[in-house]
């Protein structure tokens, strides 16, 4: 027998909410001076991440891609987010693009940096991540935005 979950208009501002206060914190996060130690607490060891094309398994994997990064900065455009069916609170499939410079921009860039290089540049990005409800946090009550742990991860240059 299949089960079928419907979500009320209630459940989908609870999720949009939580996609909201998701990718304001990630982002921030990701930009920040502290962000190699910060941003692997958003994962667990089971997590994956592809980041433009390249895997990486767990917080130690993103630690060690954060670590050989230049510094960023993120400009997000849109996001989407879509509740998943299967779990109370559901899982969320967030979506986001944006831009993204990393380094200090182009007028950061060596004078012998070539004109056409992408060093510096800001990037078009789009980036998915599933978020799972974290088991280990305390239970929520009605109406309050779940806390949630990144699961799989994928970035991807678009521009």
């Amino acid at each position: 027998m299949t089960t079928t979950t419907t979500f009320t208009r209630n459940d989908i501002e609870i999720a949009t909410r939580a996609a909201d206060a998701f990718t304001r914190l990630y982002y921030t996060t990701y930009d920040s001076p502290t962000r190699v130690d910060d941003l692997p607490k958003f994962y667990r060891s089971s997590s994956t991440l592809t980041w433009n094309g390249n895997p990486c398994q767990g917080t130690e994997g993103v630690k060690k891609l954060i670590q050989d990064m230049p510094s960023t900065r993120h400009e997000v455009q849109s996001y989407d987010c879509h509740p998943i069916p299967g779990s109370q609170p559901p899982s969320l499939l967030v979506t986001v693009s944006g831009n993204v410079t990393h380094g200090r921009g182009p007028a950061g860039n060596p004078v012998s940096t070539p004109i056409k290089s992408v060093d510096g540049q800001p990037r078009v990005f789009f980036q998915s991540f599933m978020l799972v409800p974290d088991p280990t946090a305390p239970v929520v009550k009605a109406g309050e935005v779940a806390k949630y742990y990144v699961d799989a991860d994928a970035m991807r240059f678009v521009g």
